[in-house]
């Protein structure tokens, strides 16, 4: 990743470098870690466009949540408190049940589906937005998500009255669907909810057990390879409209990169996410045959409800992600 955003950010620079002076300020808020990789990229994204615009454009990156909470940055680059900024798609499907597509459990569970998904939905997520006064630069996966638990899981049985961390309304309904007790809590407040009792479980992807090491709090987590959800790197409309066409092209020749360096990079830590998982005492395996069973009834459930929520154009997705 890093080798693809310096060969980007050198071949721009040679192109069309403006002379540094006092630009715009872009103040970009990032609800995770700073050493995650998706802020990692962000970051390199944010020096490409600064460097490659003789600072017209200073992007600035905000992690942790520390500008504006997970919640509450979609709100804010919409109503132009930030320009720009980034979001997990699935977190706003209370908006638009098209915004949950990549959340459906059994969909989409490999990095070659996710993609096929994400070009399938990528037409339709553009349209969203622009119709919400934003503009999509880039998106990029979570690993396959799995099932961290304090104790063993046999099947959904064992799950039951079990305080599970949601962060959108699919991981809400797939937690009633269980008979566990759902709460919201963003990345950040992770490891507080469950060294204080808050969460007791949740279905996320390795790389959120590394970053807020999980294995501190609890010993299971089963690689169900549920779905890979997306964050997105979105600008306000009217910002982006008050670009001139070269600082345009420049900030999406960034975005492009990004992306592709952001799919390889979720790729290549997948499995590495996992070995650090055990290497810090987790026990990590692949689901039983009853515990996988119970999810991909979940799964036939919940995929029937999204589509009756989105109608003819989340069936017409569907079909073109499957190529019907």
């Amino acid at each position: 990743m890093r080798y693809l955003l310096s060969a980007f950010a050198a071949s721009v620079l040679c192109v069309s470098v403006a002379p540094a002076g006092a630009g715009e300020k872009w103040d970009m808020p990032m609800a995770y870690a700073a050493g995650n990789y998706h802020t990692q990229n962000g970051m390199r994204f944010a020096d490409a466009v600064t460097r490659a615009t003789g600072g017209d454009i200073e992007i600035v990156v905000h992690a942790s949540g520390s500008l504006f909470k997970g919640g509450e940055i979609y709100r804010a680059v919409r109503t132009g408190q930030a320009p720009i900024g980034e979001r997990l798609i699935s977190a706003l499907g209370n908006e638009d049940p098209l915004f949950e597509v990549d959340a459906l459990p059994f969909l989409a569970t490999s990095f070659e589906d996710a993609r096929r998904l994400h070009e399938a939905s990528k037409p339709r997520l553009e349209a969203l937005l622009a119709s919400k006064g934003l503009k999509l630069l880039y998106a990029v996966p979570w690993p396959p998500q799995g099932l961290y638990n304090k104790n063993a899981v046999n099947s959904t049985n064992d799950m039951k009255g079990v305080k599970f961390r949601a962060y959108n309304a699919a991981t809400s309904r797939l937690a009633g669907l269980m008979g566990a007790v759902p709460t919201k809590i963003e990345a950040a407040e992770l490891s507080q909810a469950f060294a204080t009792g808050v969460a007791e479980s949740m279905i996320s992807s390795g790389s959120t057990g590394y970053d807020r090491k999980i294995w501190e709090h609890v010993k299971y987590w089963y690689d169900v390879q549920a779905w890979l959800p997306k964050n997105m790197v979105f600008i306000n409309r009217k910002v982006w409209d008050g670009l001139d066409a070269r600082l345009q092209g420049i900030v999406l020749g960034a975005a492009a990169m990004a992306e592709e360096a952001g799919w390889a990079e979720a790729e290549r830590l997948s499995n590495w996410y996992k070995e650090q998982l055990v290497a810090n005492g987790m026990q990590v395996a692949p689901p039983g045959a009853t515990l996988k069973a119970d999810f991909e009834k979940i799964g036939a459930t919940m995929t029937e409800e999204w589509l009756a929520r989105a109608g003819a154009e989340g069936k017409s997705l569907i079909d073109a992600y499957k190529g019907r």
